[in-house]
Formats: structure tokens, C-alpha cells, sequence
């Protein structure tokens, strides 16, 4: 069986859950790579980047699968804990596009230092 299989017989209950396991464990990764990045471990940083990537990619899997389900026809109840996770999803992205940027422009002003923008 694979992910996905395995995905779209979990309960929503069991969804949320596994949103908010895989979107807390890329935030965690991403706050190690901001510490990684802070000592000047570059290459260990971008590694901790594309972990945390793999992690969130897990957790809009699951989100997805959700959303097919409701395409689908299946209702879905929406609880507290359902937009908890959705939250926790969100705000993890936006917390690792935010540091992708931040670091993309410090790049570029040690490596063009007198570049205006």
C-alpha cells in the first residue's frame, strides 16, 4: 500500500494529526536551519531547507487528500482541530518562504554588495 492509499483511509481526525506531526517537525527543521545558517553552516543549512520542504510536502499531501475527498462528495466536518492543523500547515509554509527569501537576499548582498534593491 502506498502513501496515498494509506492516506485516504485515515480518518479526518487522523489527518489533522499527521498535518500538524509533519508541519511541526518542518518547523522545527527550519528553526535548526536558521540557527545552522546564524554559525555559517551554508551547505548544512540548505540541507535542513530541503528537509523541511519534504516534511511540508508530506503535510499538503494529506491536506489534499482531504480536499479530493470533499470534491468528491464525502462531507467533511470542519473542527477545531481540522483548522488548527490547516493553521499550522500555513503558517510553517509562510515561515519557510519567509526564510528562503531572507537568506536569498543576504546572498545577494555578500555577493553583490553595492547592488541597489
Amino acid at each position: 500500500m502506498n502513501n496515498v492509499e494509506q492516506v485516504d483511509e485515515l480518518t479526518l481526525e487522523q489527518m489533522a494529526f499527521m498535518m500538524i506531526l509533519h508541519s511541526g517537525n518542518a518547523r522545527s527543521t527550519i528553526q535548526e536551519a536558521i540557527q545552522l545558517y546564524k554559525t555559517s553552516s551554508y551547505e548544512t543549512f540548505e540541507e535542513k531547507i530541503d528537509e523541511a520542504r519534504g516534511q511540508l510536502k508530506e503535510a499538503h499531501q494529506t491536506h489534499f487528500s482531504q480536499i479530493q475527498r470533499e470534491a468528491n462528495g464525502e462531507k467533511t466536518d470542519v473542527s477545531l482541530l481540522l483548522l488548527h492543523a490547516e493553521d499550522h500547515l500555513m503558517s510553517t509554509q509562510t515561515m519557510l518562504d519567509l526564510t528562503a527569501g531572507l537568506v536569498e537576499m543576504v546572498e545577494q548582498k555578500i555577493v553583490n554588495p553595492n547592488q541597489e534593491g
